[in-house]
């Protein structure tokens, strides 16, 4: 596996590229301070780009579409210190695959990362409450009986946790079910918890139990 770190911040390559390597045995990782050096080093045998929007040479997401229109099947996601929800879903609309904000734990970090090379998409919490987006790539769970207005608000992958946790699922059970980490599952959930305004399990069940009249 071979992952290419855009970011000018020597500190932040070092760290990502650190927890990137308990992804695999054999994660290569290569980098780039800047958005010349970050196009000089795209080819076919990359799996994954994680660019920052700050880069010397960047201009707003120029570089990622760049990187899109030369890599068009390369899973890019947006690592940045920008947490406005309007800067995520342009970077989702521009073709990103994800976007992590620099602020988030490494162990989310990660997850969201196993998310995106299992062929999702990781939208955060924080956007899906303030611009929610449908993701792609998710796999069906069986069938979703979420309609109206929360059913534009969660992701299909979402919404397959969510089926699932109304039936008294636990966190193993959903992420062998769909085919990812625990880590993921609880991603998905923190993302559920704010759309749906709950706090917890229980109030996000009662809550997805009334939507569908279960």
């Amino acid at each position: 596996m071979k992952i290419l770190i855009a970011d000018d911040h020597r500190l932040v390559v070092e760290a990502v590229a650190d927890k990137l390597k308990e992804l695999a045995p054999d994660v290569a990782v290569v980098t780039a301070g800047n958005v010349a050096e970050l196009l000089s080093l795209l080819s076919d045998e990359l799996d994954l780009a994680m660019l920052d929007l700050g880069m010397p040479g960047a201009q707003g997401l120029g570089h990622v579409r760049e990187v899109l229109r030369r890599q068009p099947r390369l899973p890019v996601v947006v690592l940045s210190g920008d947490e406005s929800p309007v800067t995520m879903r342009a970077a989702i609309e521009a073709g990103a695959r994800g976007f992590i904000p620099k602020a988030y734990s490494p162990d989310v970090m990660l997850s969201a990362v196993q998310l995106v090379l299992r062929g999702g998409t990781y939208v955060p919490p924080m956007m899906m409450a303030e611009a929610p987006i449908p993701a792609t790539g998710a796999r069906n769970a069986g069938p979703d009986p979420l309609t109206g207005q929360w059913a534009h608000a969660l992701t299909e992958r979402q919404r397959d946790v969510l089926n699932l946790l109304s039936q008294g699922q636990p966190n193993k059970v959903i992420g062998r079910t769909l085919g990812i980490s625990e880590g993921t599952v609880k991603i998905h959930l923190a993302a559920i918890f704010r759309v749906l305004k709950v706090r917890n399990r229980t109030e996000a069940v009662v809550a997805a139990r009334e939507l569908t009249g279960s």
